[in-house]
């Protein structure tokens, strides 16, 4: 089983991709399932077609408008996927919620509004006090540990304030933007840990990003020491996604993430219809 349930297309800010391309691409590549998890981010972006969106900022690569999905065109489209390639190919829909805890009442309206066309939720922290990762505004002028304690616990608030999600993104996204590099693990342990706690309390799973690869990051995302903790402290639902954006991106090191999983002894990843988890072995 092949399946890449952390997909982007064109209805993200950030992606040229179209969703009818995304789908026959997959299909291309003999993959089994897709989830598409397009964009959302509150508090840093409006919604289509809002007031707010005539004044967006332009992504400084693909010219885009930077708002949130545009909801009432994106369910019709995915559902429009899904019959299209029917007994071809399995299609889920989803959305990647990067949530900060002043943003939560916001995405509990979208729950509200379009949770029932819903089959997965990524969680993602993309931001913290409306300050962005990628742009190194979040980072500026704090240290390696401020860096780190304030990623972490803005994650914790947000799962303690926000239950409607099924699996936790890349949950170490913050490496990837780290100035400072890499860090011993055992520095963020303690930060680490309630976060695993929480997820496997609330019967939620972590996700093995395989974007870690064409990032060029030292270990898998999130690493290995962190995915161990999470198997010591009892946690088994590991779902797998690329993150793609782009063509080249769609599919990629599904096969040896999943054996990468095996090595580490987890015997399974689960794929998400409706919010109810479907173990799959993994690869040998």
């Amino acid at each position: 089983m092949l399946a890449d349930c952390h997909v982007h297309t064109s209805f993200s800010d950030d992606s040229p991709y179209p969703m009818e391309d995304v789908a026959a691409d997959a299909l291309r590549l003999n993959l089994d399932a897709i989830c598409f998890t397009d964009h959302v981010d509150y508090g840093v972006k409006p919604d289509a077609h809002s007031p707010e969106a005539e004044h967006a900022r332009l992504d400084p690569h693909l010219g885009k408008p930077i708002t949130n999905v545009d909801y009432e065109a994106y369910f019709p489209e995915v559902h429009r996927e899904q019959q299209l390639f029917d007994g071809q190919l399995q299609i889920a829909c989803g959305l990647e919620f990067g949530i900060q805890r002043h943003t939560v009442p916001q995405f509990e309206r979208v729950l509200d509004r379009w949770g029932d066309q819903l089959d997965f939720v990524l969680l993602s922290i993309h931001q913290v006090d409306d300050q962005e990762f990628w742009t190194g505004e979040f980072q500026e002028g704090r240290t390696q540990g401020e860096i780190r304690r304030r990623y972490y616990e803005e994650m914790l608030a947000v799962m303690e304030a926000f239950d409607g999600y099924d699996s936790l993104a890349h949950l170490d996204l913050i490496r990837r933007y780290d100035p400072y590099g890499e860090r011993d693990f055992a520095e963020d342990r303690d930060l680490v840990a309630p976060v695993l706690e929480k997820v496997i309390a609330n019967g939620k799973a972590v996700e093995l990003n395989t974007s870690s690869w064409r990032y060029g990051l030292a270990d898998l995302q999130p690493s290995t020491p962190l995915l161990e903790l999470y198997r010591d402290l009892g946690g088994r639902l590991i779902t797998l996604g690329s993150d793609s954006h782009l063509p080249q991106h769609l599919g990629s090191y599904l096969r040896v993430a999943q054996r990468r999983l095996r090595e580490l002894g987890f015997r399974e990843f689960v794929t998400y219809e409706h919010h109810v988890p479907t173990p799959h072995p993994l690869a040998f």
